[in-house]
């Protein structure tokens, strides 16, 4: 495994990041194809032998079951001081709203509740999940400073929004101005068939040295397999990301063919491509997995350089693609309706 400094951090992390939405009750949450506790122990334990520090999971991932099944594998089979555990929190209800609990008190609650979960004292990486259109944003500078100054988060980061967002609509800019922590990572839509980050996003880190740390990094499994290929429990449930990918299919399936044949010319999967792609970009990608061969590839795309040729002949069919996902639903008209991310029926700690 290779390690990098994330941003303007003193954080060392893996060039791969576990994604932990896979893990939780899957009765008890968004998502029905996530994996129990045991194999959620077992792939995590696989991943710390590879050589990954980096874990990433949240509040929303299945009533707060995601948080418990990472925290208590961690703490049995890693030191704290070993791993980089990253969390993020949700904007404010409706209810939240109407009983005037402030942006700061939110955010100390989710963070309180965060840590409950995990069973730890303080998280490496605290991410404001997306976009809250409703709480003024110096209210969420002031509330995440606050967390850091209390030791309960390291640093911060940010999830879902747009470049304008974090630094022309005062986060970044603000924070500076006030003294308050900085977002020192960016968590996008991100992959070899949904490049949008490249107009803006991409840039504006490059230029203040923000990690980038991309979700959907093998686009829901379509860039780790032909399509019609091994169906999963995930491909036939997984409406959210059928919503994110299934619009564009005909113009993807080209450049998914692509990663096929680079597959086989270097004798390697077509996991390891994508994620040798896009490892070209990025800080560290963040890949889910309920499989072992999951991680398993994911580690190994670390050592895999493609040529300047590859990556053009990667690149060259994309096209550009309308929002999707969070992006394409959170929009300020959109604020007071339910979204499709919740606390589920936890109870969120005072």
């Amino acid at each position: 495994m290779k390690y990098t400094k994330l941003g303007n951090s003193e954080l060392n992390v893996s060039r791969i990041c576990m994604g932990c939405m896979g893990f939780g009750d899957a009765g008890r949450g968004q998502h029905s194809w996530t994996i129990d506790e045991e194999h959620t122990r077992e792939i995590i334990k696989r991943g710390l032998e590879l050589g990954l520090n980096f874990y990433d999971t949240a509040i929303a991932y299945q009533s707060g079951t995601s948080e418990q099944y990472v925290g208590r594998a961690l703490r049995d089979f890693a030191k704290r001081e070993d791993v980089v555990v990253a969390t993020k929190f949700l904007p404010r209800t409706q209810a939240e709203i109407e009983q005037g609990i402030s942006g700061q008190q939110h955010i100390e609650n989710m963070v309180n509740t965060s840590l409950q979960n995990l069973g730890m004292d303080y998280v490496d990486l605290y991410i404001y999940h997306m976009w809250d259109w409703q709480t003024p944003i110096e209210d969420i500078m002031d509330g995440l400073n606050r967390i850091v100054k209390a030791g309960k988060a390291r640093y911060i980061g940010i999830s879902n929004c747009f470049a304008w967002q974090m630094q022309i609509a005062k986060a970044n800019a603000l924070a500076d101005k006030e003294g308050f922590a900085t977002f020192i990572s960016i968590q996008g839509h991100y992959n070899l068939i949904f490049r949008e980050e490249e107009r803006e996003m991409v840039p504006y880190c490059q230029e203040e040295n923000i990690a980038l740390t991309p979700y959907s990094a093998l686009a829901s499994g379509r860039l780790s397999r032909l399509p019609g290929e091994g169906g999963t429990r995930r491909a036939k449930e997984d409406a959210y990301a059928k919503f994110k990918y299934d619009a564009t299919a005909a113009q993807d399936n080209v450049i998914i063919a692509r990663v096929a044949e680079l597959a086989e010319k270097y004798g390697v999967t077509m996991t390891e491509i994508s994620l040798a792609w896009l490892l070209t970009k990025v800080t560290s990608p963040v890949v889910g997995a309920t499989k072992l061969h999951h991680i398993e590839g994911a580690a190994n795309a670390v050592d895999l350089e493609l040529t300047p040729e590859d990556i053009l002949y990667l690149e060259e069919p994309y096209v550009p693609h309308p929002l999707a996902g969070v992006m394409a639903q959170n929009k300020p008209a959109a604020a007071k309706e339910k979204h499709v991310w919740s606390t589920g029926d936890q109870k969120i700690r005072k």
